[in-house]
Protein backbone atom coordinates (compact mmCIF):
# COMPACT_ATOMS: atom_id res chain seq x y z
CA UNK A 1 0.00 0.00 0.00
CA UNK A 2 2.47 2.46 0.87
CA UNK A 3 4.16 1.41 -2.45
CA UNK A 4 1.14 2.14 -4.46
CA UNK A 5 1.10 5.51 -2.35
CA UNK A 6 4.95 6.32 -3.35
CA UNK A 7 3.80 5.13 -7.00
CA UNK A 8 1.27 7.26 -7.68
CA UNK A 9 2.88 10.15 -5.95
CA UNK A 10 5.65 10.21 -8.62
CA UNK A 11 3.43 9.72 -11.34
CA UNK A 12 1.84 12.71 -10.43
CA UNK A 13 5.10 15.04 -9.79
CA UNK A 14 5.91 13.77 -13.48
CA UNK A 15 2.93 15.02 -15.06
CA UNK A 16 3.14 18.20 -13.47
CA UNK A 17 7.05 18.14 -14.94
CA UNK A 18 6.22 17.43 -18.18
CA UNK A 19 2.85 19.90 -18.31
CA UNK A 20 6.02 22.56 -17.57
CA UNK A 21 8.38 21.70 -20.17
CA UNK A 22 5.22 22.12 -23.15
CA UNK A 23 5.21 25.06 -25.23
CA UNK A 24 2.86 27.93 -24.54
CA UNK A 25 -0.27 28.10 -26.73
CA UNK A 26 -1.60 31.19 -28.13
CA UNK A 27 -4.97 32.70 -27.42
CA UNK A 28 -7.34 35.04 -29.64
CA UNK A 29 -9.22 35.97 -26.68
CA UNK A 30 -7.53 39.17 -24.65
CA UNK A 31 -7.30 39.15 -21.34
CA UNK A 32 -9.30 42.23 -19.72
CA UNK A 33 -7.21 45.15 -18.41
CA UNK A 34 -8.46 44.43 -14.92
CA UNK A 35 -7.06 41.03 -14.83
CA UNK A 36 -4.92 39.74 -12.32
CA UNK A 37 -2.92 37.66 -15.02
CA UNK A 38 -2.40 40.78 -16.58
CA UNK A 39 1.81 41.92 -16.67
CA UNK A 40 1.33 45.14 -18.05
CA UNK A 41 0.78 48.34 -15.88
CA UNK A 42 -2.58 49.61 -15.28
CA UNK A 43 -3.58 53.25 -17.95
CA UNK A 44 -4.49 56.38 -16.31
CA UNK A 45 -7.40 57.72 -16.22
CA UNK A 46 -8.47 59.76 -19.36
CA UNK A 47 -8.28 63.92 -18.64
CA UNK A 48 -11.22 65.78 -19.00
CA UNK A 49 -11.44 69.18 -20.59
CA UNK A 50 -13.74 71.94 -19.60
CA UNK A 51 -13.97 74.59 -22.23
CA UNK A 52 -14.02 78.27 -20.63
CA UNK A 53 -17.31 79.81 -21.60
CA UNK A 54 -17.42 81.92 -24.39
CA UNK A 55 -16.73 85.52 -24.35
CA UNK A 56 -15.80 88.29 -26.52
CA UNK A 57 -13.28 91.59 -25.99
CA UNK A 58 -13.27 94.13 -27.92
CA UNK A 59 -10.35 96.63 -28.64
CA UNK A 60 -10.65 100.29 -28.12
CA UNK A 61 -9.44 100.38 -31.89
CA UNK A 62 -12.64 99.05 -33.75
CA UNK A 63 -14.82 101.89 -35.19
CA UNK A 64 -18.47 102.91 -33.32
CA UNK A 65 -20.61 101.17 -35.95
CA UNK A 66 -18.56 98.19 -35.73
CA UNK A 67 -18.71 98.21 -31.92
CA UNK A 68 -22.66 98.31 -32.32
CA UNK A 69 -22.81 94.61 -34.23
CA UNK A 70 -22.27 93.42 -30.79
CA UNK A 71 -25.98 93.03 -30.09
CA UNK A 72 -25.99 90.28 -32.38
CA UNK A 73 -23.67 87.73 -31.70
CA UNK A 74 -25.31 87.30 -27.93
CA UNK A 75 -21.89 86.48 -26.27
CA UNK A 76 -21.00 87.93 -23.00
CA UNK A 77 -18.27 90.77 -23.02
CA UNK A 78 -15.19 89.98 -21.21
CA UNK A 79 -13.83 90.74 -17.80
CA UNK A 80 -10.39 91.61 -19.77
CA UNK A 81 -8.41 90.84 -22.80
CA UNK A 82 -7.06 87.58 -21.43
CA UNK A 83 -10.03 85.98 -20.44
CA UNK A 84 -11.76 86.51 -23.49
CA UNK A 85 -12.30 83.30 -25.69
CA UNK A 86 -12.76 85.88 -29.08
CA UNK A 87 -10.75 89.09 -29.74
CA UNK A 88 -12.42 91.75 -32.03
CA UNK A 89 -9.38 93.89 -33.24
CA UNK A 90 -7.37 94.62 -36.24
CA UNK A 91 -6.63 91.59 -37.89
CA UNK A 92 -6.93 89.69 -41.72
CA UNK A 93 -8.22 86.44 -40.57
CA UNK A 94 -11.03 84.54 -42.01
CA UNK A 95 -13.48 86.28 -40.48
CA UNK A 96 -12.43 90.56 -40.95
CA UNK A 97 -14.34 93.58 -42.19
CA UNK A 98 -12.87 95.92 -44.55
CA UNK A 99 -13.13 99.37 -42.73
CA UNK A 100 -12.84 102.14 -44.93
CA UNK A 101 -11.78 105.69 -43.64
CA UNK A 102 -11.93 109.34 -45.51
CA UNK A 103 -9.27 112.13 -44.87
CA UNK A 104 -11.40 115.50 -44.68
CA UNK A 105 -11.62 118.73 -44.43
CA UNK A 106 -14.44 121.43 -44.24
CA UNK A 107 -16.05 121.98 -47.43
CA UNK A 108 -14.71 125.33 -48.42
CA UNK A 109 -11.10 123.85 -48.64
CA UNK A 110 -9.00 124.68 -51.79
CA UNK A 111 -6.97 121.64 -52.02
CA UNK A 112 -7.94 118.26 -53.59
CA UNK A 113 -5.78 115.84 -52.18
CA UNK A 114 -2.54 114.78 -51.23
CA UNK A 115 -0.27 111.59 -51.85
CA UNK A 116 0.29 108.99 -48.94
CA UNK A 117 3.84 109.76 -48.57
CA UNK A 118 2.64 113.21 -47.64
CA UNK A 119 -0.29 111.89 -45.15
CA UNK A 120 2.33 109.64 -43.10
CA UNK A 121 4.61 112.47 -42.89
CA UNK A 122 1.75 114.71 -41.47
CA UNK A 123 0.81 111.79 -38.83
CA UNK A 124 4.01 111.37 -38.03
CA UNK A 125 4.74 116.01 -37.20
CA UNK A 126 6.27 116.56 -40.30
CA UNK A 127 3.44 118.17 -42.22
CA UNK A 128 4.61 118.97 -45.97
CA UNK A 129 3.03 121.57 -47.31
CA UNK A 130 0.53 124.65 -45.44
CA UNK A 131 -2.13 123.38 -47.06
CA UNK A 132 -1.55 120.18 -45.45
CA UNK A 133 -4.18 120.71 -41.94
CA UNK A 134 -2.10 119.96 -39.18
CA UNK A 135 -2.52 118.56 -36.31
CA UNK A 136 -4.88 115.81 -37.94
CA UNK A 137 -8.16 115.38 -35.79
CA UNK A 138 -10.01 112.01 -35.16
CA UNK A 139 -12.24 109.99 -32.67
CA UNK A 140 -9.61 108.37 -30.25
CA UNK A 141 -10.75 104.39 -31.80
CA UNK A 142 -9.46 105.82 -35.09
CA UNK A 143 -6.34 106.99 -33.75
CA UNK A 144 -5.80 103.93 -31.66
CA UNK A 145 -6.29 101.63 -34.91
CA UNK A 146 -3.85 104.00 -37.29
CA UNK A 147 -1.45 104.07 -34.47
CA UNK A 148 -1.48 100.10 -34.43
CA UNK A 149 -0.95 100.32 -38.54
CA UNK A 150 1.57 103.25 -38.69
CA UNK A 151 2.98 103.62 -34.94
CA UNK A 152 3.00 106.22 -32.46
CA UNK A 153 2.65 109.81 -34.07
CA UNK A 154 4.52 112.69 -33.55
CA UNK A 155 4.27 115.25 -30.45
CA UNK A 156 1.22 117.20 -31.62
CA UNK A 157 0.33 115.92 -35.02
CA UNK A 158 -2.65 114.32 -34.36
CA UNK A 159 -5.52 115.03 -31.52
CA UNK A 160 -8.84 114.00 -30.90
CA UNK A 161 -12.01 114.47 -30.37
CA UNK A 162 -15.93 113.45 -30.24
CA UNK A 163 -16.83 112.60 -32.99
CA UNK A 164 -20.30 114.36 -32.99
CA UNK A 165 -18.53 117.24 -32.16
CA UNK A 166 -15.84 117.28 -34.96
CA UNK A 167 -17.73 118.40 -38.05
CA UNK A 168 -18.53 121.67 -36.48
CA UNK A 169 -15.36 122.02 -34.95
CA UNK A 170 -13.41 121.68 -38.11
CA UNK A 171 -15.57 124.59 -39.74
CA UNK A 172 -14.84 127.10 -37.17
CA UNK A 173 -10.85 126.30 -37.22
CA UNK A 174 -8.77 127.25 -39.74
CA UNK A 175 -7.41 124.35 -41.68
CA UNK A 176 -8.84 121.41 -39.91
CA UNK A 177 -8.81 118.25 -41.08
CA UNK A 178 -9.97 114.93 -39.76
CA UNK A 179 -9.46 111.41 -40.30
CA UNK A 180 -13.19 109.71 -40.14
CA UNK A 181 -14.78 106.43 -40.91
CA UNK A 182 -16.81 106.32 -44.35
CA UNK A 183 -19.98 106.04 -42.62
CA UNK A 184 -19.60 109.41 -40.63
CA UNK A 185 -19.18 111.10 -43.86
CA UNK A 186 -21.84 114.26 -45.08
CA UNK A 187 -22.56 117.17 -47.23
CA UNK A 188 -20.64 119.65 -45.31
CA UNK A 189 -17.38 117.62 -45.54
CA UNK A 190 -14.89 117.73 -48.17
CA UNK A 191 -13.57 114.09 -49.10
CA UNK A 192 -9.85 114.74 -50.19
CA UNK A 193 -8.34 112.23 -52.45
CA UNK A 194 -5.45 110.22 -51.72
CA UNK A 195 -3.11 109.11 -54.30
CA UNK A 196 -5.51 110.25 -56.80
CA UNK A 197 -8.40 107.93 -54.78
CA UNK A 198 -11.32 108.99 -53.33
CA UNK A 199 -14.02 106.35 -51.19
CA UNK A 200 -16.86 108.78 -53.30
CA UNK A 201 -15.30 107.76 -56.50
CA UNK A 202 -16.88 104.33 -58.53
CA UNK A 203 -13.31 103.35 -59.43
CA UNK A 204 -11.86 103.06 -55.61
CA UNK A 205 -10.13 100.69 -55.16
CA UNK A 206 -9.77 99.60 -51.05
CA UNK A 207 -7.23 97.19 -50.81
CA UNK A 208 -4.43 100.25 -52.50
CA UNK A 209 -5.98 103.05 -49.96
CA UNK A 210 -3.64 103.75 -47.09
CA UNK A 211 -6.67 104.49 -45.23
CA UNK A 212 -8.76 100.93 -45.46
CA UNK A 213 -7.99 98.53 -42.63
CA UNK A 214 -9.03 95.15 -41.62
CA UNK A 215 -10.72 94.27 -38.26
CA UNK A 216 -11.56 90.27 -37.54
CA UNK A 217 -11.63 87.52 -34.95
CA UNK A 218 -8.63 86.62 -33.41
CA UNK A 219 -7.97 83.66 -30.62
CA UNK A 220 -5.42 81.35 -28.94
CA UNK A 221 -6.38 77.77 -30.15
CA UNK A 222 -9.44 77.44 -28.33
CA UNK A 223 -12.06 79.26 -31.04
CA UNK A 224 -15.88 78.29 -30.89
CA UNK A 225 -16.50 76.83 -34.11
CA UNK A 226 -18.53 79.27 -35.64
CA UNK A 227 -17.14 82.54 -34.50
CA UNK A 228 -19.50 85.78 -35.20
CA UNK A 229 -20.53 87.24 -38.39
CA UNK A 230 -18.61 90.57 -39.34
CA UNK A 231 -20.16 93.46 -42.03
CA UNK A 232 -17.62 92.23 -44.96
CA UNK A 233 -17.10 96.20 -45.30
CA UNK A 234 -18.44 99.58 -44.37
CA UNK A 235 -18.42 100.86 -47.83
CA UNK A 236 -20.55 98.86 -50.16
CA UNK A 237 -20.07 100.00 -54.30
CA UNK A 238 -23.21 97.90 -54.46
CA UNK A 239 -24.81 100.72 -52.56
CA UNK A 240 -23.08 104.01 -54.42
CA UNK A 241 -24.71 106.19 -56.49
CA UNK A 242 -23.07 109.35 -58.36
CA UNK A 243 -25.27 111.89 -59.85
CA UNK A 244 -23.65 114.85 -62.12
CA UNK A 245 -25.77 118.23 -62.31
CA UNK A 246 -24.62 120.37 -65.15
CA UNK A 247 -25.80 123.55 -66.14
CA UNK A 248 -27.20 125.64 -69.07
CA UNK A 249 -26.70 123.50 -72.45
CA UNK A 250 -27.44 125.52 -75.83
CA UNK A 251 -26.14 123.52 -78.87
CA UNK A 252 -26.65 127.31 -80.73
CA UNK A 253 -24.79 129.99 -82.62
CA UNK A 254 -21.26 129.79 -81.79
CA UNK A 255 -21.26 126.67 -80.44
CA UNK A 256 -23.27 125.00 -82.86
CA UNK A 257 -21.03 126.59 -85.84
CA UNK A 258 -17.73 124.77 -83.86
CA UNK A 259 -19.32 121.74 -83.97
CA UNK A 260 -19.54 121.44 -87.59
CA UNK A 261 -16.16 122.41 -88.21
CA UNK A 262 -14.63 120.27 -85.54
CA UNK A 263 -17.44 117.22 -85.21
CA UNK A 264 -20.30 117.27 -82.99
CA UNK A 265 -18.59 114.98 -79.96
CA UNK A 266 -16.19 117.84 -79.97
CA UNK A 267 -17.55 120.20 -77.02
CA UNK A 268 -17.52 116.99 -74.89
CA UNK A 269 -13.97 116.09 -75.58
CA UNK A 270 -11.99 116.82 -72.55
CA UNK A 271 -14.74 116.78 -69.74
CA UNK A 272 -16.90 113.60 -71.56
CA UNK A 273 -15.50 111.60 -69.28
CA UNK A 274 -16.84 113.14 -66.32
CA UNK A 275 -19.93 112.97 -67.39
CA UNK A 276 -19.86 109.50 -68.91
CA UNK A 277 -18.26 107.86 -65.90
CA UNK A 278 -21.60 109.15 -63.47
CA UNK A 279 -24.09 106.71 -62.81
CA UNK A 280 -26.64 109.45 -63.58
CA UNK A 281 -26.10 112.26 -65.96
CA UNK A 282 -28.16 115.42 -65.95
CA UNK A 283 -28.16 117.68 -68.75
CA UNK A 284 -30.70 121.02 -68.77
CA UNK A 285 -31.31 121.30 -72.68
CA UNK A 286 -32.60 124.88 -73.42
CA UNK A 287 -33.16 124.62 -77.07
CA UNK A 288 -35.54 122.39 -79.83
CA UNK A 289 -34.15 120.28 -81.91
CA UNK A 290 -35.48 120.67 -85.18
CA UNK A 291 -35.36 119.43 -88.85
CA UNK A 292 -36.11 123.37 -90.11
CA UNK A 293 -33.50 124.82 -88.81
CA UNK A 294 -31.27 127.25 -90.36
CA UNK A 295 -27.31 126.37 -90.54
CA UNK A 296 -25.72 127.88 -87.60
CA UNK A 297 -24.25 131.36 -87.07
CA UNK A 298 -21.98 132.38 -84.76
CA UNK A 299 -22.74 136.19 -85.38
CA UNK A 300 -27.18 135.38 -84.95
CA UNK A 301 -28.79 138.03 -84.15
CA UNK A 302 -32.05 137.67 -81.95
CA UNK A 303 -32.50 135.27 -79.38
CA UNK A 304 -34.81 132.52 -81.09
CA UNK A 305 -33.12 129.61 -80.93
CA UNK A 306 -33.12 125.55 -82.35
CA UNK A 307 -30.51 122.61 -82.96
CA UNK A 308 -30.24 120.58 -86.12
CA UNK A 309 -31.33 116.96 -84.84
CA UNK A 310 -28.03 115.45 -85.64
CA UNK A 311 -26.89 117.16 -82.57
CA UNK A 312 -28.23 114.71 -79.81
CA UNK A 313 -25.44 112.92 -80.77
CA UNK A 314 -23.61 114.73 -78.46
CA UNK A 315 -26.36 114.39 -75.40
CA UNK A 316 -25.90 110.66 -75.79
CA UNK A 317 -22.02 110.80 -76.12
CA UNK A 318 -21.45 112.25 -72.36
CA UNK A 319 -23.97 109.41 -71.26
CA UNK A 320 -27.23 111.61 -70.75
CA UNK A 321 -29.50 109.96 -68.56
CA UNK A 322 -31.90 112.86 -67.06
CA UNK A 323 -33.13 115.86 -69.81
CA UNK A 324 -34.36 118.82 -67.68
CA UNK A 325 -36.79 120.88 -69.83
CA UNK A 326 -37.27 124.58 -67.81
CA UNK A 327 -35.43 126.09 -70.53
CA UNK A 328 -37.20 129.29 -71.84
CA UNK A 329 -36.10 128.75 -75.42
CA UNK A 330 -37.77 125.27 -75.73
CA UNK A 331 -40.81 126.86 -76.72
CA UNK A 332 -38.79 128.93 -79.49
CA UNK A 333 -40.05 127.15 -82.78
CA UNK A 334 -43.63 126.36 -81.41
CA UNK A 335 -44.99 123.26 -80.65
CA UNK A 336 -44.41 121.64 -83.99
CA UNK A 337 -40.33 121.62 -82.56
CA UNK A 338 -41.32 121.04 -79.01
CA UNK A 339 -42.96 117.47 -80.03
CA UNK A 340 -40.63 116.97 -82.15
CA UNK A 341 -38.13 117.11 -79.72
CA UNK A 342 -40.21 115.39 -77.16
CA UNK A 343 -40.63 112.42 -79.79
CA UNK A 344 -36.66 112.17 -80.09
CA UNK A 345 -36.44 111.67 -76.55
CA UNK A 346 -38.66 108.95 -76.00
CA UNK A 347 -37.50 107.18 -79.55
CA UNK A 348 -34.03 107.08 -77.62
CA UNK A 349 -35.28 106.20 -73.97
CA UNK A 350 -33.79 109.50 -72.93
CA UNK A 351 -36.40 110.76 -69.34
CA UNK A 352 -37.18 114.23 -68.91
CA UNK A 353 -38.81 116.48 -66.45
CA UNK A 354 -39.27 120.18 -65.64
CA UNK A 355 -41.26 120.09 -69.44
CA UNK A 356 -43.68 117.77 -71.44
CA UNK A 357 -46.10 117.72 -74.06
CA UNK A 358 -49.04 119.34 -71.56
CA UNK A 359 -49.08 120.67 -68.33
CA UNK A 360 -49.59 117.42 -66.48
CA UNK A 361 -46.65 116.14 -68.24
CA UNK A 362 -44.01 119.02 -67.41
CA UNK A 363 -45.11 119.20 -63.74
CA UNK A 364 -44.89 115.35 -62.86
CA UNK A 365 -41.71 113.93 -61.03
CA UNK A 366 -39.23 112.01 -62.52
CA UNK A 367 -38.05 108.90 -60.33
CA UNK A 368 -35.39 107.03 -60.68
CA UNK A 369 -34.02 104.17 -58.71
CA UNK A 370 -29.76 103.07 -58.82
CA UNK A 371 -28.39 100.72 -56.37
CA UNK A 372 -31.25 100.98 -54.18
CA UNK A 373 -31.22 105.18 -54.04
CA UNK A 374 -34.12 106.43 -55.00
CA UNK A 375 -33.82 110.11 -56.55
CA UNK A 376 -36.84 112.30 -57.88
CA UNK A 377 -36.30 114.96 -60.32
CA UNK A 378 -38.47 118.01 -60.01
CA UNK A 379 -38.40 121.53 -61.96
CA UNK A 380 -39.92 124.41 -62.58
CA UNK A 381 -39.64 127.67 -64.82
CA UNK A 382 -40.74 131.13 -62.82
CA UNK A 383 -39.71 133.59 -65.50
CA UNK A 384 -41.17 132.44 -68.78
CA UNK A 385 -41.79 133.89 -71.25
CA UNK A 386 -45.73 133.43 -70.76
CA UNK A 387 -45.37 130.84 -74.41
CA UNK A 388 -42.73 129.08 -73.56
CA UNK A 389 -44.46 127.35 -70.63
CA UNK A 390 -47.09 124.30 -71.05
CA UNK A 391 -50.75 124.32 -70.59
CA UNK A 392 -53.24 122.35 -69.42
CA UNK A 393 -55.08 122.73 -73.56
CA UNK A 394 -52.47 120.36 -74.99
CA UNK A 395 -49.94 123.06 -75.16
CA UNK A 396 -46.23 122.01 -74.76
CA UNK A 397 -43.44 123.30 -73.04
CA UNK A 398 -41.66 124.73 -69.74
CA UNK A 399 -43.51 123.90 -66.13
CA UNK A 400 -44.73 126.97 -64.87
CA UNK A 401 -43.63 127.43 -61.05
CA UNK A 402 -46.40 126.97 -58.89
CA UNK A 403 -44.81 127.00 -55.25
CA UNK A 404 -47.45 124.94 -52.87
CA UNK A 405 -47.28 122.07 -55.85
CA UNK A 406 -43.76 121.82 -55.71
CA UNK A 407 -43.49 121.63 -52.40
CA UNK A 408 -46.50 119.10 -51.61
CA UNK A 409 -44.77 117.37 -54.51
CA UNK A 410 -41.31 117.44 -52.73
CA UNK A 411 -43.23 116.14 -49.34
CA UNK A 412 -44.72 113.54 -50.80
CA UNK A 413 -41.56 112.43 -52.60
CA UNK A 414 -39.73 112.12 -49.28
CA UNK A 415 -42.75 110.14 -47.52
CA UNK A 416 -42.35 107.72 -50.14
CA UNK A 417 -38.48 107.47 -49.54
CA UNK A 418 -36.92 109.55 -52.28
CA UNK A 419 -34.44 111.94 -52.35
CA UNK A 420 -35.57 114.91 -54.23
CA UNK A 421 -33.55 116.74 -56.21
CA UNK A 422 -35.20 120.21 -57.29
CA UNK A 423 -34.21 122.63 -59.84
CA UNK A 424 -34.82 125.90 -60.94
CA UNK A 425 -34.88 127.95 -64.15
CA UNK A 426 -34.55 130.99 -62.74
CA UNK A 427 -33.81 134.51 -63.19
CA UNK A 428 -29.93 134.98 -64.87
CA UNK A 429 -27.71 137.63 -62.93
CA UNK A 430 -24.22 137.92 -64.00
CA UNK A 431 -22.57 138.01 -60.28
CA UNK A 432 -22.12 135.71 -57.95
CA UNK A 433 -24.34 136.87 -54.90
CA UNK A 434 -27.33 135.31 -53.44
CA UNK A 435 -30.66 137.84 -54.69
CA UNK A 436 -32.72 137.64 -50.85
CA UNK A 437 -35.87 136.47 -53.67
CA UNK A 438 -33.31 134.25 -54.24
CA UNK A 439 -32.70 132.94 -51.25
CA UNK A 440 -35.86 132.47 -50.19
CA UNK A 441 -37.05 130.79 -53.50
CA UNK A 442 -34.53 127.90 -53.45
CA UNK A 443 -35.04 127.26 -49.61
CA UNK A 444 -38.48 127.12 -49.50
CA UNK A 445 -37.78 123.84 -51.60
CA UNK A 446 -35.02 122.70 -48.96
CA UNK A 447 -37.62 122.92 -46.20
CA UNK A 448 -39.88 121.03 -48.09
CA UNK A 449 -37.19 118.26 -48.21
CA UNK A 450 -35.36 118.51 -51.61
CA UNK A 451 -31.62 117.61 -50.53
CA UNK A 452 -30.54 119.50 -53.83
CA UNK A 453 -31.55 122.41 -55.61
CA UNK A 454 -30.12 123.52 -58.25
CA UNK A 455 -30.09 126.64 -60.32
CA UNK A 456 -30.08 125.30 -64.09
CA UNK A 457 -30.39 128.98 -65.68
CA UNK A 458 -26.83 130.54 -64.75
CA UNK A 459 -24.53 131.68 -67.26
CA UNK A 460 -22.76 133.22 -64.79
CA UNK A 461 -21.42 130.54 -62.13
CA UNK A 462 -23.32 131.80 -58.71
CA UNK A 463 -22.64 131.37 -54.58
CA UNK A 464 -23.40 127.92 -52.80
CA UNK A 465 -25.13 127.30 -49.30
CA UNK A 466 -25.39 124.04 -47.00
CA UNK A 467 -29.22 125.07 -45.88
CA UNK A 468 -30.28 122.25 -43.29
CA UNK A 469 -29.58 119.47 -44.80
CA UNK A 470 -29.56 120.24 -48.07
CA UNK A 471 -27.41 121.49 -50.82
CA UNK A 472 -28.08 124.89 -52.78
CA UNK A 473 -26.08 125.81 -55.87
CA UNK A 474 -27.52 129.11 -56.71
CA UNK A 475 -26.12 128.59 -60.44
CA UNK A 476 -23.66 126.41 -62.09
CA UNK A 477 -23.04 128.82 -64.90
CA UNK A 478 -22.54 127.41 -68.73
CA UNK A 479 -22.04 123.56 -69.60
CA UNK A 480 -21.89 123.55 -73.43
CA UNK A 481 -22.81 127.38 -74.36
CA UNK A 482 -20.85 129.76 -76.85
CA UNK A 483 -20.51 132.80 -73.83
CA UNK A 484 -16.68 133.69 -74.08
CA UNK A 485 -16.85 135.91 -71.40
CA UNK A 486 -20.12 137.88 -73.18
CA UNK A 487 -21.76 139.96 -71.86
CA UNK A 488 -19.56 140.29 -68.67
CA UNK A 489 -16.49 138.36 -67.88
CA UNK A 490 -17.12 135.52 -66.18
CA UNK A 491 -19.03 133.63 -68.14
CA UNK A 492 -16.18 131.15 -69.52
CA UNK A 493 -16.43 129.73 -66.11
CA UNK A 494 -18.22 126.74 -65.36
CA UNK A 495 -19.14 124.32 -62.54
CA UNK A 496 -20.19 120.82 -62.62
CA UNK A 497 -21.68 119.67 -59.78
CA UNK A 498 -20.69 115.20 -58.72
CA UNK A 499 -23.29 114.59 -55.84
CA UNK A 500 -23.06 110.89 -53.89
CA UNK A 501 -26.02 109.34 -52.68
CA UNK A 502 -25.03 106.07 -50.49
CA UNK A 503 -27.59 103.83 -48.84
CA UNK A 504 -30.37 105.72 -49.42
CA UNK A 505 -28.61 108.77 -48.07
CA UNK A 506 -26.91 112.27 -49.72
CA UNK A 507 -23.60 111.82 -48.79
CA UNK A 508 -22.41 115.42 -50.70
CA UNK A 509 -20.34 116.53 -53.32
CA UNK A 510 -17.20 117.32 -55.43
CA UNK A 511 -17.36 120.59 -57.57
CA UNK A 512 -15.69 120.17 -60.78
CA UNK A 513 -14.59 123.41 -62.67
CA UNK A 514 -14.30 124.12 -66.27
CA UNK A 515 -13.13 126.85 -68.34
CA UNK A 516 -14.84 127.46 -71.69
CA UNK A 517 -12.44 127.69 -74.78
CA UNK A 518 -13.00 127.90 -78.49
CA UNK A 519 -16.62 128.71 -77.76
CA UNK A 520 -17.88 125.74 -77.63
CA UNK A 521 -15.63 123.01 -75.09
CA UNK A 522 -15.57 123.31 -71.31
CA UNK A 523 -11.61 121.79 -70.36
CA UNK A 524 -10.50 120.93 -67.33
CA UNK A 525 -9.06 124.22 -64.76
CA UNK A 526 -5.15 124.19 -64.25
CA UNK A 527 -4.67 124.43 -61.13
CA UNK A 528 -4.13 128.66 -60.48
CA UNK A 529 -7.49 128.48 -62.52
CA UNK A 530 -9.46 126.52 -60.23
CA UNK A 531 -7.87 127.91 -56.84
CA UNK A 532 -8.67 131.40 -58.43
CA UNK A 533 -12.34 130.27 -59.07
CA UNK A 534 -13.08 128.40 -55.89
CA UNK A 535 -11.78 131.18 -53.95
CA UNK A 536 -14.16 133.98 -55.59
CA UNK A 537 -17.31 131.55 -55.17
CA UNK A 538 -16.36 130.30 -51.62
CA UNK A 539 -16.07 134.06 -50.71
CA UNK A 540 -19.43 135.04 -52.39
CA UNK A 541 -20.97 132.07 -50.50
CA UNK A 542 -19.87 133.91 -46.92
CA UNK A 543 -17.74 130.37 -46.19
CA UNK A 544 -14.09 132.64 -46.28
CA UNK A 545 -12.80 136.04 -46.26
CA UNK A 546 -10.71 136.42 -49.61
CA UNK A 547 -10.34 138.50 -52.46
CA UNK A 548 -9.54 137.20 -55.33
CA UNK A 549 -7.11 138.02 -58.46
CA UNK A 550 -7.97 137.03 -62.21
CA UNK A 551 -8.50 134.46 -63.15
CA UNK A 552 -5.36 133.52 -65.37
CA UNK A 553 -6.22 132.34 -69.43
CA UNK A 554 -5.70 129.20 -70.74
CA UNK A 555 -2.26 129.19 -72.65
CA UNK A 556 -4.34 127.28 -75.24
CA UNK A 557 -4.06 128.96 -79.21
CA UNK A 558 -7.42 129.37 -80.03
CA UNK A 559 -8.27 129.87 -84.12
CA UNK A 560 -11.18 132.92 -84.38
CA UNK A 561 -14.24 131.75 -85.83
CA UNK A 562 -15.07 133.40 -88.88
CA UNK A 563 -18.26 135.66 -88.32
CA UNK A 564 -19.83 137.83 -89.72
CA UNK A 565 -20.20 140.18 -86.82
CA UNK A 566 -16.95 140.02 -84.66
CA UNK A 567 -18.45 138.37 -80.87
CA UNK A 568 -17.34 140.68 -78.56
CA UNK A 569 -19.04 143.35 -80.31
CA UNK A 570 -22.44 141.80 -79.80
CA UNK A 571 -25.01 143.87 -78.20
CA UNK A 572 -26.68 141.27 -76.17
CA UNK A 573 -30.60 141.66 -75.81
CA UNK A 574 -32.63 141.88 -72.58
CA UNK A 575 -34.34 138.68 -72.19
CA UNK A 576 -36.65 137.98 -68.84
CA UNK A 577 -34.35 139.09 -66.47
CA UNK A 578 -30.83 138.21 -67.83
CA UNK A 579 -29.13 137.72 -70.87
CA UNK A 580 -28.10 135.29 -73.44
Amino acid sequence: MQIFQRTHLLCFLLLILLAACKPAQTSSTSLPINSPSATSSPLPPTATVTPRPASIWISESVPDVLRTEEDRWEIPRAIDEESATLRLDLSEGPVSSLWTYALVAPFPTITDGISSEELRRTWEGDAPDPWVGSPLWMAESTKKALTATWGAAGSGAVRTIHPDDLLDFAWEKENAWAIIPFEEIEPRWKVLTIDGQSPLHNDFIPESYPLALSFGWECDGLCPVEQPLLPAFNRDPEKLTTLMMTGVTALVRGTAYTMERKGITYPAQDVGEWLQNADITHISNEIPFYDKCKPPTPGQVGLQFCSDPRYIELIEFVGADVIELTGNHFQDYGSEATFFTLDMYDERGLPYYGGGRDLEDARKPLRIEHNGNKIAFIGCNPVGPEFAWARVDGWPGAAPCDPKYMVSQIEDLRAEGYLPVATFQYHEYYSPEIRPWQERDFRRLADAGAVIVSGSQGHFAQAKEFYGGAFIDYGLGNLFFDQMDNPVVGTRREFLDRHVFYDGKYLGLELLTAMLVDYSRPIKMTEAERTDFLTYIFDASGWIEAIPTPSPMPTLTLTPIAMPVPFATLTPLPYYGGQH
